[in-house]
């Protein structure tokens, strides 16, 4: 070994001419222990030391991190599983996009040696990856939706690994996410969903679609609901949780619903009342029938002997619903986009559509709806034309 310049620390050659250097430097424990560093030249292992040297003057660990991005995501997800405020749902989703996109391509890569080129190939190996369809045929290829969220996944996995500490820098925040466009809400129109609740009221299930509808929940929160949660004297209703099946044979989950603003109390129209009233009636119909075989659950809407519904059992049942109507089919999520259509079309303020529907931020509601807001819009305008002395377009005739 050569002998080493003042101040460089221990840089010599081996004998097969690679060039190594070695210092003292904090482990995650804060422990100091031997690093070593390699190079083919003097100059490269030089610069590789004093980036070293000054990460432990900082007291930043710069040990030999061992864990791959595999092994760190499925510790991650545990500790995901035990942080009570961690809704199910999401951690499962997170699992699921860690192992379907994630691992494949990058999951024996050791979190030091992550860089942004890793992080685009994740990226562009999901954007050329095509759906599974229910027929076991190649679908679509994925949205940019879900590459976007894929790099999201990858990215809170490095942000907690950059809290241990075991790196520097997060390479996925370096690297820029795909554009999403977000398609226009398609709604029904009030002639289409007052066809639709016609047949959908002949079934024992009618009226999850006309509160559905009425009310903009989704469908988790209606399959969550209780009747400790509905007062039908002073109509309102209270939504509290949500009811969902996850992936990975986790099975159905009751969990909090969606964020703060959606744990809401929202006013029953007269006619979700009576179609409540009506609903609970039948129940204690179907709870005598059953006797022995209900399960006292509290749900307000339940299978024929007390239980909870199945998720993808509503998704079928909506399908065949909307064919037997003869209307435009749609996504059950979009009876929510219905409702804020038609309250908005009513001249409701965004706001109020905000807390009805329990969206987080106010720019949800504007974002989604803006295409369905053009009175509101007009109105704006003519109040301007009015605090300016002009004339309002409502008077004018073309």
């Amino acid at each position: 070994m050569s002998k080493r310049a003042n101040g460089e620390g221990s840089i010599g050659q081996r004998t097969d001419g690679i060039w190594r250097a070695s210092t003292y430097v904090f482990d995650t424990e804060g422990t100091k222990v031997r690093r070593y560093v390699y190079g083919s030249t003097r100059e490269v292992v030089a610069a590789k030391l004093v980036e070293l040297q000054s990460l432990t003057q900082k007291h930043i660990p710069a040990a030999p991190v061992k864990h791959t991005v595999r092994t760190f995501g499925e510790e991650w997800i545990r500790r995901l599983r035990d942080d009570e405020k961690r809704k199910p749902a999401t951690v499962a989703n997170y699992e699921w996009i860690l192992k379907q996109y994630v691992y494949d391509v990058v999951g024996k890569v050791r979190l030091t040696s992550l860089t942004p080129n890793h992080v685009r190939k994740v990226m562009t190996t999901a954007a050329a990856r095509r759906r599974t369809r229910k027929d076991g045929q190649t679908g679509e290829p994925l949205s940019a939706r879900t590459v976007q969220l894929t790099r999201a996944v990858l990215r809170a996995l490095l942000a907690e690994a950059q809290r241990d500490e075991l790196i520097h820098r997060n390479v996925a925040a370096l690297v820029k996410g795909p554009t999403v466009t977000r398609d226009e809400v398609q709604p029904w129109t009030a002639q289409e969903v007052d066809m639709f609740l016609k047949v959908a009221g002949e079934h024992r299930l009618g009226a999850m679609f006309s509160v559905g509808v009425a009310l903009g929940m989704r469908k988790g929160e209606l399959l969550a609901l209780r009747w400790t949660d509905v007062d039908l004297t002073n109509k309102t209703l209270r939504v509290r949780s949500t009811l969902q099946r996850l992936g990975n044979g986790e099975g159905i989950v009751n969990g909090l619903p969606k964020s703060n603003r959606s744990r809401r109390t929202i006013p029953l129209p007269q006619k979700s009342v009576a179609t409540l009233v009506k609903h609970q009636a039948a129940q204690r119909g179907e709870r005598a029938a059953a006797g022995d075989a209900w399960r006292e659950l509290d749900f307000v809407f339940t299978t024929q002997e007390g239980n909870h519904v199945e998720p993808r059992y509503v998704n079928t049942l909506f399908d065949n619903l909307q064919k037997r109507a003869g209307v435009r089919r749609i996504r059950f999520h979009d009876l929510r986009h219905t409702c804020a259509s038609m309250l908005l079309g009513q001249g409701v303020a965004p706001r109020t559509v905000m807390e009805v529907l329990g969206h987080a931020q106010m720019s949800i509601t504007t974002d989604l709806y803006s295409h369905v807001m053009p009175t509101t819009l007009r109105d704006a305008a003519d109040a301007m034309d009015e605090a300016l002395g002009g004339t309002s377009t409502a008077g004018r005739n073309d």
